[in-house]
């Protein structure tokens, strides 16, 4: 094709041309408009309805949970089953379809947005950024459950793979694990993470829940709706993080009765295990030592690490070794399976759930706040595709060494005759396990201090979302409101547990589902909204001009000129004044 200039005619767009934004032209929706960095960060201060209404509710839940335990849990109870009995489909059908929707925008055209500006690079070397991925998919519930889940799914197959014993029940067994831990939940944090990240970054929007939902509320996300949806997130992170904290304490009174052989005890020391806690806690933030608790995290991970490869070496190395692989293929073929099972396989598969899936689903999506707003605070400048390619993969492949390693030792244990499985509680499995290994009573102490500082530092970060989200979306609310909420989380966590009375566990588990509920459809709500932004994301819309305007100008080019002819871009006569 000739493209000489003398022989040449021009074939051109009259969309392509527009004037660059100015403080009195609206912007063209091609371009990438720089956020207002200071308008993001600035402090509002306290929103008295979002924190006055949480509060109240909060204090009033806790004044019910102290005066009336007995009333609390019937009431819990009763909403469990109506729960269960209604909406448990909405927990299996919303978490699987997060994982669709995820991987749907990493591998479409949206996968090459940027999390910020078009020419940003990322905020943290890739290294950094797979290390925090990394911590945040380490907690307390890996420690508890590490060992525990594993090896009840061994011990006590899920309905319908077999009986107890059966051949295929060590794979099963680590499948139904991964399900629970690793694609799942990281998906559902993926969704918060995405709409947070891309409204803050993208569209300069303040940090709230509420304001992802500008593509759908238009101004009423700022209005009574969007606190309505604030109130929602906080309940959500202030149940959900209470629900860590108590299985938190659950494992340290384990570790306190077997290390310490203080035997049998009531939830007395575990309200006095959350106190304990929760005044360090308070200390750490009154004191200011913000840099102290960060340090003592990233301890945490090193111990944890450790931890694991001692069981790793001490432990059946080569068991482990071939666990991986196997658990691997066991969870894809599986994986449809998992997902569909719902309570109208029976009334055995609808307990089950409760007890073990739809309590997940509940529990990782009410930890979405407060994940979702620590991914999107440490990706800024990642594509969609990278995100969700770091989110999803790098936490799942960690839970998969780690469920291995210390499942995997817990069943060859099991299999040899040490009887894990019948621990009066499972949380003292992790602890019965160290016992068949050199020094135990170290290893076990480790145990309970990597706990405890998990509760502390978790406590702290969920703090300041709640506080995040009580002051307008502020990225350092006052201390005050951070206190306040740490402290409501420790109290939150003591009456959950109570209300299980005998079995604590199960009062987690029940109030947990019950509280992630109203959160389900708002998680629904913000997919929604994020796919309605990314369509009319600047890189998208550049897409369609061009590809409509190159599409246009060649048809023009061929017609007039047949191989003779340049595309050029220029003013159009016709235009208006403004450019367009």
């Amino acid at each position: 094709m000739t493209t000489s200039p003398e022989k040449s005619r021009t074939a051109r767009y009259t969309k392509a041309a527009f004037k660059a934004p100015t403080e009195d032209v609206v912007p063209h929706p091609v371009l990438d408009v720089p956020i207002d960095e200071e308008a993001v960060t600035r402090h509002r201060g306290l929103d008295w309805v979002v924190f006055g209404v949480t509060a109240v509710v909060a204090l009033g839940f806790l004044a019910w949970g102290f005066v009336s335990t007995s009333s609390l849990a019937t009431a819990s109870d009763s909403a469990l089953s109506w729960v269960m009995n209604n909406t448990g489909w909405l927990f299996v059908l919303t978490a699987s379809g997060f994982v669709l929707f995820v991987l749907y925008l990493a591998v479409g055209k949206y996968g090459t947005i940027p999390l910020g500006r078009d020419d940003e690079e990322p905020e943290f070397r890739t290294v950094s950024w797979v290390a925090m991925m990394f911590s945040a998919g380490m907690g307390i519930g890996l420690m508890f459950f590490g060992v525990a889940e594993p090896l009840s799914h061994f011990a006590s197959p899920p309905p319908g793979t077999g009986p107890v014993g059966n051949a295929e029940a060590v794979p099963n067994a680590m499948a139904t694990t991964l399900f629970h831990w690793t694609l799942h939940p990281w998906a559902i944090y993926a969704v918060v993470g995405l709409a947070i990240a891309y409204g803050v970054y993208r569209k300069g929007r303040l940090q709230l829940i509420s304001a992802a939902f500008e593509p759908l509320l238009g101004s009423r996300a700022n209005g009574p709706w969007g606190k309505v949806i604030d109130m929602l997130a906080i309940f959500a992170t202030l149940f959900g993080s209470a629900a860590s904290l108590g299985l938190g304490a659950l494992q340290i009174r384990s570790g306190l009765q077997i290390v310490g052989g203080i035997g049998e005890t009531g939830n007395a020391i575990l309200v006095g295990i959350i106190v304990v806690l929760t005044c360090a806690f308070v200390l750490s933030a009154v004191s200011g030592v913000a840099r102290g608790i960060q340090w003592l995290s990233n301890i945490n991970m090193v111990l944890a690490l450790l931890l694991a490869l001692f069981i790793f070496v001490v432990g059946p190395t080569v068991f482990i070794l071939n666990l991986l692989p196997t658990s691997v293929g066991s969870y894809f073929q599986d994986l449809a399976m998992m997902s569909a099972r719902t309570g109208a396989e029976g009334a055995e598969v609808k307990t089950w759930l409760q007890s073990w899936t739809v309590f997940y689903w509940a529990w990782w999506i009410s930890w979405t706040p407060f994940v979702g707003m620590f991914i999107a605070r440490i990706s800024r400048g990642r594509t969609i595709r990278q995100f969700v390619a770091g989110v999803l993969f790098v936490p799942s492949v960690v839970s998969l060494v780690w469920f291995c390693v210390f499942g995997g030792a817990a069943i060859r244990e099991q299999q040899n005759g040490a009887d894990l499985a019948g621990q009066d509680t499972i949380e003292q499995q992790l602890f019965g396990l160290l016992d068949q290994y050199p020094i135990a009573t170290v290893a076990s102490i480790l145990v309970m201090v990597l706990v405890s500082i998990f509760f502390v530092s978790g406590a702290d970060a969920a703090s300041i979302v709640m506080g995040s989200l009580s002051e307008r979306g502020t990225i350092r609310p006052t201390r005050g409101t951070v206190i306040f909420w740490g402290v409501a989380t420790g109290a939150v966590a003591a009456v959950m547990l109570l209300v299980g009375g005998a079995d604590a566990l199960n009062g987690l588990q029940t109030i947990t589902i019950i509280a992630a509920l109203p959160f389900v459809v708002v998680m629904v709500g913000l997919a929604v909204a994020l796919v309605k932004d990314l369509q009319h994301d600047p890189k998208i819309v550049r897409r369609e001009y061009a590809r409509e305007a190159v599409n246009e100008a060649v048809i023009h080019g061929v017609t007039q000129h047949g191989d003779d002819f340049i595309i050029s871009v220029e003013k159009d006569p016709a235009a208006d004044g403004d450019g367009r």
